[in-house]
């Protein structure tokens, strides 16, 4: 049930956060046009949801960042998915080898996807969508001090990961 004035209300945190998360959002994806489309879902959402949401910026990289984690889920199982299948070819087919794909380069993007989802949630609101500790912690109902926690253990493993990487 939507409340008056809630469509103006989104109509002003979309004009002032839209490019920005967009932005942001494509950086993590390397895709403009899913970019768009997971931000204009998130204030979708935003629209059904406004009653109850306290910190608008904050609750919309929370949704972004669900849906990219959920792409990147999705994008992992279509993988295993593919190479099963190309693995049980039948001799005879000829299946093209893909070529290298872009996304095998080691950034510190795909080193911080490749952290495990607790960990990469608190990284990507914290240091890429610049929310305080304990925004990022109201927002995935965690503790402050388990926040803290998290950015830690993702700090040591992204400097293992990164290590010598120039």
């Amino acid at each position: 049930m939507r409340v008056a004035g809630s469509e103006e209300a989104v109509r002003e945190v979309f004009d002032a956060h839209y490019g920005q998360l967009v932005g942001w959002t494509t950086r993590l994806v390397d895709d403009p046009d899913l970019a768009h489309d997971f931000v204009t879902e998130a204030f979708v959402r935003l629209l059904r949801h406004w009653s109850s949401v306290q910190n608008p910026r904050a609750w919309l990289y929370t949704a972004v960042t669900n849906q990219v984690r959920d792409h990147w889920r999705r994008r992992g199982r279509e993988a295993a998915a593919y190479d099963k299948w190309h693995a049980g070819s039948p001799v005879g087919i000829d299946v093209a080898a893909p070529g290298p794909d872009p996304a095998d380069r080691l950034t510190v993007q795909g080193a911080v996807l490749a952290l495990p989802d607790r960990l990469r949630a608190v990284v990507l609101l914290h240091y890429f969508a610049d929310l305080p500790v304990v925004q990022v912690a109201q927002s995935l109902r965690k503790s402050e001090g388990a926040v803290k926690r998290d950015l830690f253990d993702a700090r040591r493993l992204l400097a293992n990961e990164l290590e010598g990487v120039r």
